[in-house]
Order: C-alpha cells, then sequence, then structure tokens
C-alpha cells in the first residue's frame, strides 16, 4: 500500500480529494462488474485502507468496500480502533457497515450518494458511534451516477 501525504487548505477540499480516491476504488468494482461502490480509510492525512466491493467475487455478502477498507486499515496501523481516522465511501453505508463503523471508532464517516433502500439512515440512524460524525453528498451525482449506470445496464 502506498502512503502519501495530503493537506488541503480546508476540509471541504480534503474531503473532495478522497471522494475522488474512493471513486476510483469504486470505478475498479465496476471493472470486475461488482457494484460500483468503494471506500478508503485516512489517517492524520495518510490512507491506511482502501477497499471496493468484492461480495460477487468472495461469493460473500460481507465483502463491502467499507468492510474491506477497515480490514486493510486495521492492518496497515496494527490495531481494530480507528479513532482520529475518516472513513470516505461513495455510497451511503448499510446497516452492516455502519454496525462495524461503530466497533472501529472511527471518527468520522464521509459519503457520497443516499441510498434510499438499503442505507442505515432510513433503518436505523443512531448505529454509529457517538464520537462519529456523519457527513454526506461529498461528489453526490458522480458517485450516485455510478450506480445507476450499473443497474441500468442489469436491466
Amino acid at each position: 500500500m502506498s502512503f502519501y501525504n495530503f493537506e488541503a487548505p480546508n476540509l471541504e477540499e480534503e474531503d473532495m480529494h478522497y471522494m475522488k480516491l474512493a471513486l476510483i476504488e469504486a470505478k475498479k468494482a465496476l471493472e470486475e462488474d461488482e457494484i460500483p461502490i468503494g471506500a478508503i480509510v485516512v489517517c492524520k492525512n495518510r490512507i491506511i485502507g482502501r477497499g471496493y466491493n468484492l461480495t460477487e467475487r468472495f461469493n460473500d455478502v460481507t465483502a463491502h468496500a467499507e468492510m474491506q477498507a477497515f480490514t486493510s486499515a486495521a492492518q496497515t496501523i496494527g490495531g481494530k480502533y480507528l479513532r482520529d481516522c475518516t472513513l470516505y465511501v461513495t455510497i451511503e453505508p448499510c446497516v452492516m457497515c455502519a454496525g462495524a463503523s461503530y466497533w472501529t471508532q472511527i471518527s468520522r464517516i464521509v459519503y457520497g450518494a443516499r441510498e434510499e433502500k438499503r442505507g442505515f439512515i432510513s433503518k436505523e440512524s443512531s448505529l454509529l458511534h457517538p464520537k462519529t460524525v456523519l457527513k454526506g453528498g461529498v461528489l453526490a451525482e458522480e458517485c450516485g451516477k455510478l450506480m445507476q449506470d450499473f443497474f441500468a445496464k442489469k436491466r
């Protein structure tokens, strides 16, 4: 895993920068005919985890982008807690991934587009750790379009 530091003049620019990198992960999923969701975990301006959906490849319903990124980040730092870290994910997390984020104690979750049907907000918005800050809508149009185009081709 390559590490590099990135510091933006403000949090808004930083969020957009890292969401673009999460979109690159989502496009990897798309190339493998997986649902195009990508995620990265950032700690102190370093990417410490990456992931994209691998549910078809692994025949595993738990192989979501966020879960892959959490596992990668935990291996990188040698611990299960992701305090002082941010998860960037192209689509609002599902209940399972929101629950997993609770156990990581991640500081922030930044997502792109809402997931009205399967996103955790419409199911149970209190799943996050009390100290986790949630921010949505970062590059939402671009993130949502990947999903829309993917499912339009499937129909």
